[in-house]
């Protein structure tokens, strides 16, 4: 059985397994998947022992390159930006934890976010190197993420999500949508759009559902209750865009809008905030509820 690599700083290694190329070492090839990266920076990460093979041993940097070889590597960003809200852990055992997530903190490493992740906080501050989320929200997103603890359980704990058996509500602030009657459906297909990391709604078959419905009716913006029925990507900023009453604070949709790294003025207005199952261990009702709150004048 192949050694999982321990993870560093609450850091788990990525993986990649060699294409064919005509490389002569693992380096050569690394350089060629990973072009954004300088050579400088590999040379660096082999020294430092940051490049593993599937086994959990360090790789020099003229290691020959394999076709097929998992080769194991620790991301790192060079002045990554702190994210200066925390997180809290409303509930941990055994076998999961729930985790209030604030905003514009990404779930796990992606881009420019490495060590300053949901998954990596909460590796560091529980000790515990198994942890993996068992959903993601979007680093714009606040409120519940669920982890698995126990690989042992985790399988059980993910066909909640795949076969929809757990209840997800969201909150958000967004315009008034008088013309609707509410609880609204909406229904649609998403695709990929323009840049990949947004959405789009194309004429088809829906492959996406939600439940709307209104919580408070205010003079500026309406507080709304989202109940995803599916789970793509962006599916909720999607949708109320669609409906001509776009997320407050949305960077993305309807249009897209540069903002810095380190810019944390104007959160988006989505919260996740609740969850309800019944639990695959025991059978018993579980729902946890989030203790973050939208502020409209935020």
């Amino acid at each position: 059985m192949r050694t999982r690599p321990p993870a560093i700083d609450g850091l788990p290694a990525s993986h990649v397994q060699l294409p064919a190329g005509a490389w002569g070492t693992v380096l050569e090839a690394l350089c060629n998947l990973f072009p954004a990266i300088p050579e400088a920076t590999w040379r660096d990460r082999f020294a430092r022992g940051r490049v593993l093979d599937a086994d959990g041993r360090a790789l020099a940097a003229d290691a020959p390159y394999r076709l097929g070889a998992d080769i194991h590597y620790y991301r790192e960003v060079a002045e990554e930006t702190r994210v200066p809200f925390e997180e809290v852990v409303l509930h941990a055992d055994a076998h999961l934890v729930v985790v209030d997530k604030p905003h514009f903190l990404p779930v796990a490493p992606a881009g420019r976010h490495v060590h300053e992740t949901l998954l990596g906080r909460l590796m560091r501050r529980l000790g515990n190197p198994h942890l993996v989320p068992l959903h993601r929200l979007d680093r714009d997103t606040a409120g519940l993420v669920l982890f698995s603890a126990d690989p042992g359980s985790r399988a059980a704990y993910q066909a909640l999500f795949r076969d929809r058996r757990i209840a997800k509500g969201y909150e958000t602030l967004a315009p008034a949508l008088p013309g609707l009657v509410f609880p609204h459906v909406h229904r649609s297909r998403l695709e990929v759009g323009e840049p990949f990391f947004r959405m789009r709604e194309v004429v088809g078959v829906a492959n996406s559902e939600t439940r709307i419905d209104v919580i408070e009716r205010g003079e500026g913006l309406w507080r709304y209750r989202l109940e995803p029925i599916t789970g793509r990507k962006h599916q909720l900023r999607v949708h109320m865009a669609a409906l001509g009453a776009p997320i407050a604070n949305d960077p993305v949709y309807p249009e897209l809008h540069h903002r810095r790294d380190d810019d944390f003025t104007q959160p988006l207005k989505l919260l996740a905030g609740t969850l309800e199952f019944a639990d695959p261990i025991d059978g018993r009702m579980r729902r946890f509820e989030s203790r973050l709150r939208l502020d409209p004048f935020a």
